[in-house]
């Protein structure tokens, strides 16, 4: 509500004294203070905050009167009384010279300022006043209290007697009232009668027998008696304040604590409301040692009070309750090297005017610096002035039904709703130098707030600051009111006269344009906005009229364009519901305008017709007492608003705080009812109202909304309220199911408490957030390292800003439902936010604060609320992942109790297994590491790493061989007491990829956020690098992970899965090539040469070959062909969408390589070229385009795509005196077809990549396989002749030679365009029969004699690495080729048979 902002500023005395102040007092209008000191009287003025006179007494006058004590004000303040120890009352005069100014403001010449505007001598200069002393009265006893009524001056004595002066200084022959003969009890029942016309309550703390008393004085017309109330429980009373707004009294209380009361309507009794005491939770130092509460100061608006003790310090509590600041700890207390500061001891306070400032005494420094710095000629008083700013609800309650935050200062606005304007000016955010540091904190930090509303109000962390024109504020100081509009883009503010507002996407002020018509209003209840009109209610000062005036924002601030109506009484609260103006009245009646749009004219303007009239008389005893009046469409019956929605935006109740009870007057619907179809709009808000019903106590601020949502009725229809230390509450409905009928012993609303950690300023109704600001400080103590640096303010005060803050209140909700059995009310809520982005941290949140109350409580609870909460949870998907990450912030400890509510660990991890969430099995892995023996994790760690192989989650695969390998270190058998971290395994670290140059997979240092992390938990093995496993490889955990790859490996060969084979071996460091060595007659054998070509052709997206139509001899054959690429053509580009979708990797990838699905579409475009000769035929252009080197690139002109693009790279001419465009068709198409017969250069990296393993491993027949599909007859030649050269098993070389002559009987009836290449190489294939038919049986196969002939074989090989022994091929293949296989990293969605290339 108010906001420390600052620094607070030190005010110099320009006298030459040595007196330090005692006490200092504001005036009732708040613009002069009275300092007093011992033997001195001075007068201040405000703003500027300068001293006007001062008055010394003669030391003969201060040995007769003595020392100077109190001091009270006049109402008028045109006197000034002031108490001496001596018993003596001086009563000084403040005589004004007219026209005399102290202190004025120069302007350039010239300059057009406000000098004629009128009262402008009054506003901006400080007037020369002087104080006479008119009269000395005599009391012959201590004086202990004055307090000013109206015409008269109250002083108490010590000796028992309340005296009633004039202030003319006589007593007016009335005799002094003997407390003794007061009769007082605990009620006041006996004269309760008397007690309904009472107004003013004095308090008074009686310290002769340590008790706190009432005493009221109820003056009916001829009685004069006084009665006492007795404050039960009070026995060490030190002060008191009443809050006559709220009827509530603080007494302060020796031992640091405040006892606030109020008083029972009926009884007359004082109960006791809340208390105001530190908790040793916040301040374990000093909770118990601040000593008595010296100062109890309530803010003029009495809203917020100020408490000071007598160790120091200060403290600010909300009406009810709710600590803003205290300066007793945090930064306040200590120095930023952690030295303790000493607590700001303060003898005197006093609130300034709007509660914008609050000026103190304080008492040390005043001591120290009388005595150090005497002779100086500006003393530098111990005045502190403390800056403020407030919420505007304070002041304007009509701004609860707005969704945004607005604080005011005394010449600013604060907002949190800028960002609608960021973008058209990225500097409207850049605010005074003092509030740059302004930071937000969010309790949510995870995920992207994608709601309109959020984006809006949370969007970035700085408040949108507005300064107020100073043209306005120099004459019109200070702001009263503010209020801004609902789509958050105007603001008006309101000071002594008139009014202003400000455009945030212009960025430009309206004032007045006429001074006089300004300074002739003064707006008395408020204002607000109604579309684009301002309405505000007013006081007319030349026609001494009351007026309710609507003002169009777009037109000339002028009463011409000023709709308006006059008001019998005095307006004291307004506000906005829809198209309806309610206005609170002095007279205790509320006034129902219905306010229209008209087009009359040139610019729109807005008429007014009262359509009821209310009055509130014999509920409200004053009309001071209301604080807020709203106009809401709450009601208790729900089965309206179900048989007739229409009716639920309807203004149905009239919401009254009254001194902090909220009363509801419902509409009267028992009576007959007016049809719709037979009246107007208007005549339908004619129903009347019902007597008021009290809904809540203790009631600060009341927010509702008029909008309509059908999903999001629980939280649009509720009625959310701030009750100070007691938290919020919301009135809820509650609907029944499926539209059925309610059962009849279920309430038709229900009201919930709960508690959050912040004080709310704003209700964000569909968002389910609240929003509001917290007080933060910055310390700049550093800074000062100078020996007399402790008289710094910078050194004694951290700096204070202002934070915006955010709640989820959802969680709360929720399980305050499932505590009264509403389950079924508390799930219709929850699935109608489950769409909100925080919505998972809801049910995390509600389940975490269960369990912790439930499981450390230290007494057996009958009726635990953890089950009915997980069986809550289970009916969202998100159960799995909400009891996981619960669970891993919960400690140990918990887990037991945790895990018997919501299931068996086990059980939720093979859920997850059945639900393909790995990284949440991941998770549950963790616990089940910690609840289990090693067996059990180790048996699921298998399962999971089984399914993350076969699924392509490399980064989950490297964790669990790490986890694995932990395991195997040596643990015992019995679980853990605690999750204790694993300690490192003797054997080495799977350090293999920090030392192969594969770009594109992924460290454990780059996981992206969303990842499953094991390092969080699990300290991972270390060991020597350069190796995968440690040199003790026979290790029995190595050989266990080993078996598991080495049968993964063996999968996906025998499925023929050769791309998820590369990806597999890069991604993990699997040694393929020794693998494949050992299984070269096994698993490595390709059993069916045709099935693996078209797999292959499948896998990698490499398009068939054609041949050119002249060349077709068999049209029947040719059409089959035909249609067959015409489906793989329509069923590619089905999944065109899928394609072109970014995938991120969280990598940096090689600058050279494309990502697999990145060139997707290029093999796409490439494969519709093949067809291009079908029904879909079209002519190619081909352009040459030179690239920095001699190679000439050609980009596919038969693209049947949208656009025609090229691939960089990806289709290289052979023929290098490419110089001319000079073609014969048939030598176009030639080319065409070549280029249409290539696949994506990815994929001949990554074959070419696979062909170098194969080579190297001795895979004779899957080389074959890969010369076969890349075409490329040097490739077979370069087999054959090592099948020449070598002794080669009888067995492949048979498979080779029946492989080939299956392939051949393939191409000559499904695809021809294999034809002309198997011919081409038709003399190596006799060759090979030739060698078959002679080879005897081979000797075993080295393979080290093949790298000269990988070096031919695969020329990029060659060309980034060369060769390299046997010993170390797991770390010889290229990095490229490599880069290329880990492309496919995280999902690839090529290997669940997306793309069917195959010929039928």
């Amino acid at each position: 509500m108010y906001f420390l902002s600052g620094w607070p500023k030190r005010l110099l005395c320009p006298l030459e004294t040595l007196e330090q102040p005692l006490l200092i007092q504001a005036d009732p209008q708040r613009t002069l203070f009275a300092v007093l000191s011992p033997s001195q009287l001075g007068l201040w003025y405000s703003r500027p905050s300068v001293l006007i006179v001062s008055y010394k007494e003669s030391s003969k006058s201060a040995s007769q009167f003595g020392v100077h004590e109190q001091a009270e004000w006049r109402p008028d303040s045109t006197m000034i009384a002031v108490s001496t120890t001596n018993g003596y009352i001086l009563f000084f005069d403040i005589p004004s010279a007219r026209d005399k100014y102290l202190y004025e403001p120069t302007y350039p010449k010239g300059s057009p300022h406000v000098k004629a505007t009128p009262h402008y001598k009054e506003e901006q200069c400080a007037p020369s006043l002087n104080l006479e002393m008119k009269k000395v009265l005599d009391l012959q006893a201590s004086i202990t209290s004055l307090q000013s009524m109206l015409e008269d001056l109250l002083v108490a004595t010590a000796d028992g007697l309340l005296h009633l002066i004039h202030w003319d200084g006589m007593t007016n022959g009335r005799k002094a009232i003997n407390l003794c003969t007061v009769p007082f009890s605990v009620d006041l029942q006996s004269s309760r009668g008397i007690f309904l016309f009472l107004c003013l309550w004095w308090g008074l703390v009686v310290e002769g027998n340590d008790s706190a008393l009432l005493l009221h004085l109820p003056l009916p017309s001829g009685s004069r008696q006084l009665h006492g109330v007795w404050a039960q429980d009070i026995l060490d009373g030190t002060c008191v304040a009443v809050n006559n707004k709220y009827r509530l009294m603080a007494f302060g209380c020796a031992n640091g604590s405040v006892q606030v009361y109020t008083i029972d309507n009926t009884t007359g009794a004082m109960q006791l409301s809340h208390k105001l005491e530190l908790t040793p939770k916040q301040y374990p130092d000093i909770w118990n040692k601040t000593g008595a509460v010296k100062l109890i100061r309530w803010s003029p608006d009495s809203c917020v009070v100020m408490v000071t003790w007598e160790c120091g310090g200060l403290s600010l509590w909300s009406v009810f309750g709710a600590q803003l600041i205290c300066t007793l700890g945090g930064d306040f207390a200590y120095q930023s090297d952690g030295t303790k500061k000493e607590h700001l001891k303060i003898s005197s306070m006093s609130w300034g005017s709007e509660g914008y400032h609050l000026w103190a005494i304080d008492g040390d420094f005043s001591q120290n610096v009388g005595t150090e710095r005497g002779n100086n000629k500006a003393q530098q008083f111990g005045i502190l002035q403390f800056q403020f700013i407030k919420s505007a609800l304070a002041v304007n309650p009509c701004m609860s039904n707005q969704e945004q935050v607005l604080l005011q200062g005394e010449d600013r606005l604060y907002l949190n709703c800028g960002d609608a304007t960021q973008a058209q000016n990225p500097r409207s955010t850049s605010v005074h130098s003092e509030h740059r540091s302004v930071r937000e904190r969010v309790p949510f930090s995870e995920g992207s707030l994608d709601s309109q509303g959020l984006s809006t109000l949370l969007g970035h962390r700085h408040w949108h600051v507005v300064q107020i024109h100073s043209t306005y504020l120099e004459s019109n100081w200070p702001i009263r009111f503010s209020a801004i509009d609902k789509l958050g883009q105007n603001v008006a503010v309101v000071g002594k006269f008139g009014f202003a507002h400000y455009s945030l996407l212009t960025k430009k002020w309206k004032l007045f344009g006429n001074i006089t018509q300004e300074q002739n209003m003064i707006v008395t209840g408020g204002l607000a906005w109604w579309n684009d009109f301002i309405v505000l209610a007013c006081y007319n000062l030349s026609d001494r009229q009351e007026e309710l005036r609507i003002y169009l924002r777009t037109s000339n601030l002028d009463n011409a364009f000023a709709h308006v109506t006059k008001v019998q009484a005095e307006t004291l609260l307004l506000s906005v519901f829809r198209d309806i103006v309610i206005l609170f009245r002095a007279d205790c009646s509320i006034c129902l305008y219905g306010i229209e749009r008209r087009f009359d004219g040139p610019n729109p303007t807005a008429s007014i017709q009262v359509l009821q009239e209310v009055s509130m008389s014999r509920y409200i005893p004053h009309p001071f007492l209301v604080v807020s009046v709203t106009l809401t469409s709450v009601r208790t019956e729900t089965g309206i608003s179900l048989k007739m929605p229409q009716q639920a935006c309807e203004a149905e109740s009239i919401m009254l705080n009254l001194a902090g009870q909220l009363i509801m007057v419902q509409r009267d619907r028992s009576g007959p009812q007016i049809r719709e179809k037979d009246s107007s709009p208007n005549q339908r808000k004619l129903l009347p109202f019902c007597s008021p019903v009290v809904l809540a106590q203790s009631v600060e601020n009341v927010w509702t909304t008029c909008r309509a949502n059908k999903q999001k009725r629980h939280l649009l229809e509720a009625l959310w309220l701030s009750c100070g230390g007691s938290g919020m509450k919301v009135w809820l409905p509650l609907f029944p199911r499926d539209q059925r009928k309610p059962h009849s012993f279920l309430s038709r609303r229900i009201m919930l408490p709960f508690h959050i950690n912040i004080y709310p300023l704003a209700v964000l109704f569909e968002d389910a957030l609240v929003l509001g600001a917290v007080n933060d400080t910055l310390l700049y103590d550093c800074l000062y390292t100078h020996s007399g640096a402790r008289e710094h303010l910078e050194v004694l005060f951290p700096f204070c800003i202002v934070e915006r803050t955010s709640q989820i209140y959802l969680h709360h909700i929720l399980r305050q439902l499932l505590v009264r059995n509403l389950g079924e009310q508390a799930l219709l809520l929850a699935h109608s936010c489950a769409t909100l982005p925080y919505f998972p941290h809801v049910l995390e949140l509600m389940l975490h604060e269960v369990l912790e109350e439930e499981a450390t409580s230290r007494e057996p609870i009958p009726d635990p609320l953890l089950p009915t909460v997980a069986k809550f949870i289970t009916e969202f998907p998100l159960f799995l992942q909400t009891v996981v990450h619960c669970a891993r912030k919960t400690e140990y400890a918990l887990w037991n109790y945790l895990f018997a509510a919501v299931g068996n660990p086990k059980d939720l991890f093979e859920e997850c297994l059945m639900a393909q969430d790995l990284d949440t099995a991941a998770s549950y892995l963790i616990i089940l590491q910690n609840m289990e023996v090693p067996a059990v994790s180790r048996q699921h760690a298998t399962l999971l790493f089984n399914t993350a192989l076969e699924q392509g989650k490399w980064e989950l695969c490297r964790h669990m061989i790490r986890f694995l390998k932990a395991i195997g270190s040596g643990e015992s058998e019995t679980p853990p007491p605690t999750p204790t971290t694993q300690e490192p395994s003797s054997s080495g670290g799977f350090e293999f990829f920090r030392h192969r140059s594969i770009s594109l997979s992924q460290s454990a240092e780059n996981l992206p956020s969303s990842k499953f992390n094991l390092q969080k938990t699990l300290s991972m093995p270390s060991g020597p690098t350069g190796k995968r496993w440690s040199k003790d490889s026979d290790c029995a955990e190595n050989m266990y992970i080993d078996m598991m790859l080495w049968r993964h490996a063996r999968r996906l060969l025998e499925e023929i899965r050769l791309k998820d084979l590369g990806c597999f071996a890069a991604q993990l460091g699997f040694e393929l090539i020794g693998w494949l060595c050992k299984e070269r007659t096994r698993a490595a054998r390709v059993e069916d040469f045709v099935i693996a070509l078209k797999r292959l052709h499948k896998d990698f997206l490499w398009p068939f070959p054609v041949i050119p139509a002249s060349s077709i001899t068999s049209p029947f054959k040719n059409g089959k062909y035909r249609t067959a690429v015409g489906e793989q053509l329509l069923k590619s580009q089905s999944a065109d969408g899928f394609l072109n979708m970014e995938v991120d990797t969280g990598v940096p990838s090689a600058p050279r390589s494309h990502s697999w699905l990145g060139t997707i579409s290029a093999s796409q475009r490439e494969m519709d070229t093949a067809s291009s000769h079908g029904p879909h035929m079209q002519d190619a252009f081909l352009s040459p385009l030179f690239n920095k080197g001699d190679e000439c690139s050609i980009g596919s002109a038969t693209d049947l795509t949208e656009t025609s693009s090229m691939v960089d790279g990806d289709w290289t001419m052979v023929d290098e005196n490419f110089s001319t465009l000079s073609l014969t068709p048939s030598e176009l198409e030639h080319i065409s077809l070549e280029l249409a017969s290539k696949g994506p250069h990815k994929s001949q990296v990554q074959l070419r990549y696979l062909l170098h393993i194969f080579t190297e491993a001795g895979c004779l027949d899957w080389c074959i396989v890969i010369g076969l599909i890349l075409r490329e007859a040097s490739i077979i030649s370069q087999v054959f002749s090592v099948i020449q050269s070598s002794d080669i098993d009888v067995e492949m070389l048979q498979n080779i030679k029946s492989g080939l002559h299956s392939v051949d009987r393939w191409a000559s009836t499904d695809c021809p365009g294999y034809k002309p290449f198997l011919n081409a190489i038709k003399p190596q294939l006799q060759k090979l029969n030739d060698i078959a038919e002679e080879q005897v049986q081979p000797e075993a196969f080295q393979p080290v004699n093949l790298s000269k002939v990988t070096e031919q074989a695969s020329p990029r090989t060659e060309e980034s690495h060369g060769t390299s022994p046997q010993s170390d091929t797991g770390s010889s293949t290229a990095s490229r080729h490599e880069e290329d296989m880990s492309g496919t990293e995280d999902e690839d969605p090529l290997q669940e048979g997306s793309y069917d290339c195959t010929v039928s």
